[in-house]
């Protein structure tokens, strides 16, 4: 069956409108109805200057042979204008050219998660554009890993050779979330006893019977091999979640990370929308008038003018 040319302004229009969207906006869209079978989702996550986007341009451009592969790159956002500096969008239009490879870089605009405001309508929207598998970049390590837990199927860590990294990480119990570790850059000093770390803490880990067991994998951009060992694994990790039946939990947690993040965004917007007569009234009388404009349910923004969103 031959597939549809991909609609690269179309899309990038409809991610621009949906990364503007307000929870109100949200709540009066039209649900598109799921495709029979949903974009694979894979989450790059790691320290800044872990090399992820590159190594995320790479794996992608390897899976790139055979499926559509999207990737969407969460990048810092100023708490002030905004705005982001879309650096891995920058790193990954490096990389050839590739008519089954769509990039997009996104701001974390409103959100302390690591994600970016309405991610999960993003995502949904890959998925009706016919994408096979969808690459998450979280913008850091912390919370990111929390979050993209729930938003992916796979989940790569990506760590530094002697970078103090994965004591960090195992501190913040990402080694209980993490699919597949890797070690990246692994042709600097160290990568080897990094990864020899990596297994020692992981193996003192309790796991069920027939859970999966996170492999560490030495990889390096300048190195293909790697990275097909890399996306290999992922397959093999992709294969043993459909058979152990791991996606409908999966489901189900994306499905309340949604709706919480909608009540939070409307409580933010409620607030911020008080008069100062309004915030100079009892507690108990502010919360009532925030509570009253969320349930009002105002009616979507008219469009705006945004700049076409550009996608490789």
């Amino acid at each position: 069956m031959t597939r549809a040319p991909l609609d690269r302004r179309a899309l990038g229009r409809a991610l621009t409108a949906l990364a503007n969207a307000s929870a109100a906006d949200l709540l009066h869209r039209d649900s598109a109805t799921p495709p029979p079978v949903p974009a694979r989702r894979i989450g790059i996550t790691g320290a800044p200057g872990a090399g992820k986007s590159t190594l995320t341009g790479h794996l992608a451009l390897e899976r790139a042979r055979d499926r559509r592969i999207g990737v969407l790159a969460v990048d810092p956002s100023s708490p002030r204008s905004g705005g982001a500096i879309l650096g891995d969008r920058i790193r990954i239009d490096e990389l050839p050219d590739s008519a089954d490879l769509y990039v997009r870089s996104i701001g974390a605009r409103s959100t302390s998660d690591g994600l970016s405001d309405n991610l999960p309508e993003m995502l949904e929207l890959m998925d009706e554009h016919g994408f096979d598998e969808v690459f998450l970049e979280t913008v850091g390590v912390g919370q990111a890993e929390f979050a993209a837990r729930v938003q992916v199927d796979t989940l790569v860590l990506v760590l530094l050779p002697d970078s103090g990294d994965a004591v960090q990480a195992m501190k913040a119990g990402i080694m209980e979330m993490a699919d597949l570790f890797v070690v990246n850059k692994a042709d600097l000093p160290g990568a080897q006893r990094a990864a020899t770390d990596i297994q020692r803490v992981a193996a003192l880990g309790r796991r069920a019977p027939g859970a999966w067991t996170p492999p560490v994998l030495l990889v390096s951009a300048h190195r293909p091999e790697t990275v097909s060992v890399l996306s290999q694994a992922i397959d093999r990790h992709q294969r043993w979640l459909e058979q152990a039946g791991g996606r409908e939990a999966l489901h189900l947690e994306r499905a309340r990370y949604r709706l919480r993040r909608v009540i939070e965004r409307r409580v933010a917007e409620a607030v911020n929308s008080l008069a100062p007569a309004q915030l100079a009234t009892p507690l108990a009388r502010q919360v009532e008038a925030v509570l009253q404009a969320v349930t009002e349910f105002p009616s979507p923004r008219t469009s705006q003018e945004t700049p076409p969103c550009s996608g490789k």
